[in-house]
């Protein structure tokens, strides 16, 4: 399957938002804020993200999470797997709760990606200072 890079990261954060099995208003807006303001979008359509992430879910359903995984690193360059990691933590911490399944997800996604602990360990405490609340 190809993949282009936008639609990888867009999978990585549909994956991200259904691993703890419900999918969030407060998930899905956070997805069309994060592609209309980060320039690795730039130009993409926000209207394709129902279709993508239909077929990401349809994907997730045929392949597994682990198969859907691997086709996201596959179509993902060396250069964004932070970027991909970050979208993810992003994700699963916009509801302020990271839950079991979402812990499982993202120390899974770590063992896929070619990113060292410190540098994902960095980008974890910059999303929970981030999205902190007072």
């Amino acid at each position: 399957m190809n993949l282009s890079t936008q639609d990888a990261l867009i999978y990585m954060m549909v994956v991200t938002a259904a691993a703890d099995v419900s999918l969030t208003d407060q998930e899905i807006g956070r997805m069309s804020v994060l592609i209309e303001r980060l320039p690795v979008f730039e130009g993409y359509d926000l209207n394709r993200l129902p279709q993508v992430a239909s077929e990401c879910a349809e994907l997730m359903q045929t392949k597994g999470i682990d198969g859907v995984l691997e086709i996201i690193v596959a179509a993902l360059p060396e250069r964004l797997q932070d970027t991909a990691y970050a979208l993810a933590v992003e994700i699963a911490a916009v509801d302020l709760q990271v839950e079991q399944e979402e812990l499982r997800w993202l120390e899974l996604v770590r063992d896929h990606l070619t990113l060292d602990r410190l540098t994902t360990a960095a980008i974890e405490v910059a999303a929970r200072a981030r999205l902190r609340k007072a």
